[in-house]
């Protein structure tokens, strides 16, 4: 089987407009201005780009659309926007401005029809639905209870999608919203499951225990979800150096891999990463 080219993508964690970076999404610094670092990324050769507004839910802000219009006028690699967007209308808005994808997370937990509505409309190939995943111990498991679920009922043109099961196993994987703040009770691997069926077009999975730490990225969290699922999954959370974007793709099957910190303050460039993987047989676009 020929191996597609694993794309490389660096992450604008953004809050009142400029770039941030912290450890397990909190303790943020200032990282620049995200369309001037966006220039720079596209003249590096990153593949993608992925602006995340990670504090827009939480505070209720709506989304960054001066950003994407003045993004797409400097960048021409694909761009993905997340953060705020809450509604189909929210989703065109960001795409008429520029942006190639949008991620949806909160919006997605609280009202998963939206991914369906979204996919339908505009194609699967630009909605990406993000997960903060956090590992947790069966104690603090509570699957939501699908009485709650009334908006997420399928329609009679797709097929029903399986419901959640409890109890899981000891040391899965519990999603989070609203930038890694608010538990859902949703087991990760269901809730990937779950949202391809809806429509999803990719998965940006971030392991919260790592985001930041620099240790690796979670293989076994990424391994669970690409093994789940058929769709792309993005991995983040955790690089550190060029081992680590190869551990994740060669041992957990990752479509991409992202990366913020390590590309934001000079510690590795996107060519050394992408020469790096080439040199270890990993195909990727030069």
């Amino acid at each position: 089987m020929i191996m597609l080219a694993k794309r490389i993508i660096p992450c604008l964690d953004m809050k009142e407009g400029r770039v941030v970076k912290g450890v397990k999404f909190v303790n943020l610094r200032d990282a620049g201005d995200p369309v001037e670092l966006a220039a720079a990324y596209d003249e590096a050769g990153a593949d993608e780009l992925t602006f995340l507004d990670i504090t827009a839910s939480h505070e209720k802000r709506d989304i960054m659309l001066d950003v994407v219009r003045r993004t797409s006028e400097k960048v021409f690699m694909p761009f993905t926007i997340g953060g705020g967007i809450r509604t189909v209308e929210d989703i065109r808005k960001v795409l008429e401005n520029g942006a190639d994808k949008v991620s949806i997370n909160t919006a997605a937990i609280n009202n998963p029809n939206l991914v369906y509505e979204a996919s339908r409309k505009f194609g699967n190939q630009c909605i990406v639905v993000a997960i903060d995943a956090k590992k947790i111990a069966d104690s603090r498991w509570q699957i939501a209870d699908s009485s709650k679920k009334e908006t997420d009922k399928p329609s009679a043109t797709r097929k029903a999608l399986p419901t959640p099961h409890s109890p899981l196993p000891t040391n899965r994987w519990e999603v989070y919203t609203h930038g890694g703040r608010t538990p859902t009770g949703l087991g990760v691997v269901e809730w990937a499951k779950k949202i391809e069926g809806l429509g999803a077009g990719e998965i940006l999975l971030t392991s919260m225990d790592r985001d930041g730490t620099k240790n690796g990225y979670d293989i076994e969290l990424t391994k669970a979800i690409t093994s789940a699922v058929n769709i792309p999954v993005i991995a983040s959370g955790g690089a550190g150096k060029l081992e680590h974007f190869l551990e994740v793709i060669v041992e957990a099957d990752a479509d991409a891999v992202l990366a913020a910190s390590l590309f934001h303050f000079g510690e590795l460039s996107i060519k050394q990463v992408k020469e790096y993987l080439r040199d270890n047989g990993i195909p990727v676009r030069l």
